[in-house]
């Protein structure tokens, strides 16, 4: 007699580092939750839970009642707990010993909780690569799951996928179960009828298969309109009920049970891969589209199905590629790894102080995956994760600065590769401050960090092409068949605000600072906002620069003939600071060999991320110091020395001086994006730029700025919350 169909059920729960609690809450109300009252009362099914350590971080804080509902069932098998790295990044974008470190971590914080070490892990994304099997290994994991889009990718069919496999790296062995796609597609989007007769078909191909579901938890309420479908309308009890019901031939099992019941079926090496819409998300905007396009012609062609599923995307780490603001987290993330890694290597005991533990648990939550990329919806988009990752790895940095002994007033300057692109960066740090030039790429301020409220004020974020865009122009042309595959996640194309097409502006420079512009003579703000014919070398241009640095001030000089049309200055630019001022960069700006009598009009951009707009303790004040108006607000200011921001949230204040009188304009740069709800416009960054407009009488024209950045609000409000606070001892 056919022995049954083993099923299992692999539910992983995720929320980001640095999510609004109201968003968390809402999505434990509407899934974690309501998943479990209704598991509890099917004892007969069995699943494998995974939630993410930034989530469980959160429940132990705000709903420990969670975890206590989980450990009874855990300790009668109805829930395996399963482990991975602590905060949940992309495996590939973090170095081996964060791999090992993050899930040894949370192995250990699990077995806290739970009694008992997860024998399995969740890939974060599923992004695999082989090399991640002996990192898991060493960390004490047995098993994993990825989709059975890896195994296709192998050159599997999917008759031979109806079990799991054995793969090795450097001779160290892990089971890989495969995600069944169709089980994706059909949990719970079809009737649980639908998935009950798939997996008849199966078992009577097969006696003895199993079968894995592995997908995110959220979309057991927290998906648009699922709530409803799922606990409303009673899909999930009809799903459990219809799986008791049929226990005679189908065996709900955790992956652990399926292990210790069912031999492999063989040995599998699997390609750098995730699952197909990651792989696809990855690809260039424009090679999106063209398969977008492709689908549309073909996929009423009868070969279609079978074509499609053998067209592979991109590759992960191509992310890094397709937006810089990424590749500029994981440098700075990188930097910070290699950093503790030296402490450790020219100190071992080091890594036993507490310090040494708080630098290295915000390295990880600073290796969160989710704004390291962006793909259907949200994820780099979202102006708050990204801030978070920063906060992290700010605060971290802070603490390595600790460790390596920096007490007091101190400043430092250094050059080296910092973002891997072959080219020497500038680093200018301070005991209030960290400041990143990129002399290669126009001499752009591309980070600064502000210490006291854990900002970086350039993580901003450009304005390019997304595949959905065509959806939002074919809305507004009429266009639109009710086919579109860029379309938004939900079935209907939902708008957060009209016309957005008329936002769909993509920039043709990085939105940094200290970015120089030569204008056309006359040129109004609203010619500059909508990028008109002026962009030229000075946006990209390259600086030969020197260091300077003395006890108490340091300073990175940056030159080059400049290529205007008509004549060529030798422009220097300069930024320095001091421990008499360690909050400010002093910046100089002279050009030499220039042409009296004729018109020029130059502009100094900089960009402030991380304040929002449109609320009204966020705002511009002018060189006397009064309001102005909000951080959405646009300014044309004439003959101004000064400009500042504050947020008063952060408890920051930025200001910009400069000697000589500047035009100033300001304006809020904003994406248009997806989200779960719809199609939205978000506040990236504030565009300010100083120009001047002038007809020099002498062949030599300077002025200095100076950017301050106050977070003595920020500091004395943490120090009011915590009056004992004391700052962690370093003991050897």
């Amino acid at each position: 007699m056919p022995g049954p169909i083993r099923l299992v059920l692999a539910i992983h729960n995720h929320q980001p580092v640095g999510n609004f609690d109201h968003v968390v809450e809402e999505a434990y109300q509407d899934s974690y939750k309501p998943f479990l009252d209704v598991l509890e009362n099917y004892p007969a099914v069995r699943i494998s839970l995974h939630n993410s350590g930034s989530l469980i971080d959160w429940i132990e804080r705000n709903r420990p009642e969670y975890i206590e509902r989980l450990k009874p069932l855990s300790e009668s098998g109805q829930i395996e707990i399963l482990g991975g790295p602590f905060y949940e990044p992309i495996l590939a974008s973090i170095p081996s010993r964060d791999r090992f470190g993050q899930m040894k971590a949370y192995g250990e914080h699990l077995e806290q909780h739970f009694g008992k070490k997860p024998r399995g892990m969740w890939v974060p994304e599923r992004v695999w690569e082989q090399s991640f099997t002996r990192d898991a290994v060493a960390a004490g994991l047995q098993y994993t799951v990825l989709d059975d889009f890896h195994f296709k990718n192998a050159g599997f069919g999917d008759e031979e996928l109806y079990g799991y496999f054995v793969t090795e790296d450097d001779g160290r062995m892990l089971s890989v179960f495969p995600i069944s796609e169709h089980l994706r597609y059909t949990i719970p989007f079809a009737e649980p009828e639908a998935t009950i007769d798939w997996l008849r078909e199966v078992h009577e191909k097969q006696p003895d298969a199993v079968v894995a579901f592995g997908d995110d938890g959220e979309k057991f309420g927290t998906w648009p309109g699922s709530k409803q479908h799922v606990y409303g309308d009673e899909w999930l009890s009809r799903f459990f009920q219809l799986l008791t019901d049929n226990q005679d031939w189908v065996r709900v099992c955790t992956f652990s049970q399926a292990v210790e019941e069912v031999s492999p079926l063989g040995r599998c090496y699997l390609p750098d891969c995730s699952y197909r819409e990651m792989t696809e998300w990855a690809l260039p905007t424009e090679r999106q589209l063209e398969l977008i396009r492709m689908n549309r012609k073909h996929r009423k062609e009868e070969d279609w199905p079978e074509i499609r599923r053998r067209l592979r995307g991109g590759f992960w780490r191509n992310f890094l590629v397709k937006y810089p603001e990424a590749h500029e987290m994981y440098c700075r993330m990188r930097e910070i790894s290699d950093r503790l890694d030296q402490l450790v290597r020219s100190n071992p005991e080091i890594e036993q102080t507490a310090i040494f533990q708080s630098a290295r648990d915000h390295l990880y939550r600073g290796q969160c995956n989710c704004p390291y990329w962006h793909g259907a919806f949200g994820g780099l988009y979202l102006p708050h994760l990204r801030n978070a990752i920063f906060h992290h790895l700010i605060e971290a940095d802070g603490l390595v600065e600790q460790l390596s002994g920096k007490t007091g007033r101190w400043v430092e300057i250094s050059s080296r590769d910092i973002n891997l692109d072959a080219r020497q960066e500038v680093r200018i740090a301070s005991d209030q401050l960290v400041a990143y030039l990129s002399p290669a790429k126009g001499g752009h301020l591309y980070e600064l960090d502000a210490r006291g409220s854990r900002v970086n004020l350039l993580a901003t974020l450009n304005r390019r092409p997304e595949p959905y865009h065509e959806t939002i122009l074919a809305h507004a042309a009429g266009q639109l068949d009710g086919s579109n595959e860029t379309a938004s996640v939900s079935e209907d194309i939902v708008f957060k605000q009209e016309n957005l097409h008329l936002k769909l502006i993509y920039d043709q420079w990085a939105r940094k600072s200290l970015v120089d512009h030569v204008l056309p003579p006359g040129m109004s703000m609203e010619d500059f906002r909508m990028q008109g014919d002026f962009v030229g070398e000075a946006e990209q241009a390259v600086f030969q620069t020197t260091l300077k640095r003395n006890p108490d001030r340091v300073e990175a000089v940056m030159t080059r003939r400049c290529r205007w049309e008509g004549q060529s200055p030798q422009l220097t630019k300069s930024v320095a600071t001091s421990t008499a001022a360690p909050s400010e960069l002093e910046i100089a700006y002279r050009f030499e060999d220039l042409e009296p009598g004729k018109r020029i009009h130059i502009a100094v951009e900089f960009n402030f991320s991380a304040m929002a707009a449109n609320v009204e303790n966020r705002y511009y004040y002018a060189e006397e110091g009064n309001n102005i108006g909000h951080l959405g607000t646009e300014q044309d200011l004439h003959q101004q020395r000064r400009i500042g921001l504050v947020d008063e949230w952060l408890g920051l204040d930025a200001s910009l001086e400069t000697s000589q009188p500047a035009g100033i304009w300001t304006y809020p740069l904003e994406t248009v994006s997806q989200s779960e709800g719809g199609f939205e416009l978000v506040h990236q960054s504030c565009a300010v730029i100083l120009h001047w407009d002038f007809t020099p009488d002498s062949s030599t024209w300077e002025t200095r700025l100076t950017l301050n950045i106050d977070t003595s609000a920020a500091q004395a409000r943490r120090l009011a919350e915590n009056p004992n606070s004391k700052q962690i001892a370093v003991e050897f």
